[in-house]
Formats: C-alpha cells, sequence, structure tokens
C-alpha cells in the first residue's frame, strides 16, 4: 500500500513539482544576472569612446574634402 502511494508522489514529483522548482530556480537567476557586467559596462563604454573617435575623424575627413573638392559627396 505504501509502496503505490510511494509511487504516485514520485510520478507527480517527477512531473510537475520538479519542473515548477527547476523555472523558479532559472527566474531567480535570470534577475539577478538582469544588468550589465563591470567587464561589459567597460566594453561599452570603450566602444562609446571609439565611436566619438571614429565621428569626429570623419567630420574633419568631410571638412577637408569641403575646401578642398567642393563637389566630392555628387560621387558616392
Amino acid at each position: 500500500m505504501f509502496g503505490e502511494y510511494a509511487g504516485v508522489m514520485g510520478v507527480i514529483f517527477v512531473s510537475v513539482i520538479l519542473p515548477i522548482l527547476i523555472l523558479f530556480h532559472y527566474i531567480t537567476k535570470w534577475k539577478t544576472t538582469k544588468g550589465l557586467s563591470s567587464e561589459d559596462e567597460r566594453m561599452l563604454e570603450d566602444l562609446w569612446e571609439n565611436a566619438q573617435r571614429m565621428e569626429s575623424r570623419v567630420n574633419t575627413l568631410e571638412t577637408i574634402l569641403d575646401k578642398t573638392s567642393a563637389d566630392w559627396r555628387k560621387h558616392t
């Protein structure tokens, strides 16, 4: 009699309760790692600074080309 109940309880645990526990475990993990890590923030800051420098260089090149060859934009 106890063996039957233990088997039924085991099936219920494995098919219902265990997946719910695993789901809650990963939801908790996702919430704790929601933000960027310090390394990711550093890399993002470096990318932003590089993009700003590249934009400045492009603007400088466009200014030089505007002064030396006024119709250069028509060729692009």
